[in-house]
């Protein structure tokens, strides 16, 4: 395995690359052309520039994504428990998990701004809503991917129905699960932005980042567009490492690809 030290110094080699590479893009447009593609530099004088109004558009959604992100772990859960019981169940319930996957946001939030109002209720649904369908269908599959074997032991031993949910194919989904809670956690920041853009509100310092992003686009600062854009990487660099902490503390002491990254 790669020691700790080229695993950071690959990345930071890399990151130095593209930064020069995009420098290098920069100066090669017509000079006239330039604005299209501002410079790391100049996205770093629009972050300080405009830091306060950065930092509370950061928060106002930071709480969005945080609030869709925690109703779609706690709700789907549930719903993976459901779907796990029977193949009649996921029969019956499964091609309605596709349709709301497939419902287009552009078009229902103007049908939800018109049902809860615009603010941070439709932000926190249409987040939700995009977090929901990956939480759901990772933890169902680790549900009914438990090992035969085991399932035949605890039968054997005639364990009740809900110690074999609990205590064997729960432990044995958490890793599926928390493969889905790294994706719902990369799209929650996105999610809250698509529903900023489209159902969110500025009344009372409650525009968030992508309220943010039509400002500035409409008035052409491209730097503080592009440093927009930039906040929303960061926070959902945050929610993914809060997400893989907790999967390394709760996977890491048995389950085999962490015993693997540490041989």
């Amino acid at each position: 395995m790669p020691s700790r030290a080229l695993k950071i110094l690959l990345p930071t080699v890399t990151g130095v690359l593209f930064v020069l590479a995009w420098y290098a893009i920069h100066y090669s447009m017509a000079e006239e052309m330039r604005f299209l593609l501002p410079t790391p530099g100049d996205i770093i004088l629009a972050l300080r520039d405009n830091a306060e109004s950065f930092a509370q558009a950061a928060r106002n959604t930071a709480t969005g994504a945080l609030l869709g992100f925690g109703c779609a772990v706690v709700i789907s859960a549930g719903f993976a428990l459901t779907l796990s019981l029977s193949p009649l169940v996921r029969i019956s319930l499964y091609p309605y998990l596709m349709m709301l996957q497939m419902i287009p946001i552009i078009i229902f939030a103007p049908i939800l701004v018109l049902w809860v109002g615009p603010g941070i209720k439709s932000v926190v649904i249409i987040t939700f809503l995009i977090c929901f369908f990956p939480l759901v269908v990772n933890t169902t599959q680790g549900l009914i991917s438990t090992d035969r074997n085991l399932l035949e032991l605890f039968r054997m031993y005639r364990a009740s129905r809900l110690q074999e949910i609990f205590r064997l194919r729960v432990p044995a989904a958490l890793p599926y699960f928390f493969t889905g809670l790294r994706i719902a956690a990369t799209v929650a920041p996105i999610g809250a932005l698509v529903g900023e853009t489209f159902a969110g509100s500025s009344a009372g310092d409650g525009g968030g980042l992508g309220f943010q992003a039509i400002i500035y686009s409409s008035q052409a600062k491209y730097p503080a567009l592009f440093a927009t854009a930039a906040v929303t990487c960061v926070l959902g660099f945050v929610f993914a490492a809060v997400v893989l902490t907790l999967s390394w503390l709760t996977l890491h002491q048995w389950h085999d690809s962490y015993e693997r990254t540490d041989t």
